[in-house]
């Protein structure tokens, strides 16, 4: 019986949890390509400072671990730790399988200030062939209200063109060809959704605002 306090208390602990798993398992955002890359270079590309970099965002931090910090800034006259750092934290990672990140820290401004709070990434990775990689980006924890409905166009938008970026770094494209249309996309659902400016372009990145 003296067991029963700790039973009670972790039932209280963990129904919001299962609950916002649910809710999100039943509706989450995805977004899947083949990347012409092997498995090992695909995953270097989103888990490495130079890998990162490379096709992007401007500057790069990681800390491959659980509990590390992945930071990241577009503009390459930012600096990382400045008011427009993404800051994410490293929920979990199976090497060369799986990547699962939550904002901790948005960049200044950031138009879903709440709704990110319950958000959160899984990125998969899978050798499709020796030379190819299936990639697939699922964004979770969205809610029904206004501003988690916002949100999420914002990032449908931004994980498609992710993906998109990382497909042109393996083949003949440079990456950042046809940024000019997806900047012209978000600037239309900028107006109807009241997105700041500034980030209209970092849209472009899925799990980092």
């Amino acid at each position: 019986m003296r067991f029963m306090p700790v039973l009670v208390v972790l039932a209280f602990v963990l129904a919001p949890i299962s609950l916002t798993a649910l809710v999100a398992e039943e509706n989450p955002l995805v977004h899947e390509g083949i990347v012409d890359a092997p498995l090992a270079a695909v995953w270097t590309a989103f888990t490495t400072k130079e890998g990162q970099e490379s096709w992007m965002v401007a500057h790069s931090e990681i800390d491959l671990k659980i509990g590390g910090r992945m930071r990241a800034h577009y503009d390459r006259k930012g600096t990382i730790g400045d008011a427009n750092t993404i800051e994410n934290t490293i929920i979990s990672y199976d090497p060369k399988r799986m990547l699962s990140l939550k904002v901790s820290k948005p960049p200044a401004g950031f138009p879903f200030p709440n709704a990110v709070k319950t958000m959160w990434t899984v990125i998969y990775f899978e050798a499709h062939s020796t030379k190819t990689t299936r990639v697939r980006i699922v964004g979770l924890g969205f809610g029904d209200d206004e501003e988690s409905k916002k949100m999420r166009a914002f990032f449908d938008r931004g994980n498609a063109f992710t993906l998109k970026r990382l497909q042109e770094r393996f083949a003949s494209k440079k990456p950042g060809e046809g940024e000019g249309q997806l900047k012209n996309a978000l600037k239309g659902a900028a107006t109807v959704m009241n997105i700041p400016h500034g980030f209209q372009a970092r849209a472009a990145n899925c799990f980092q605002c």
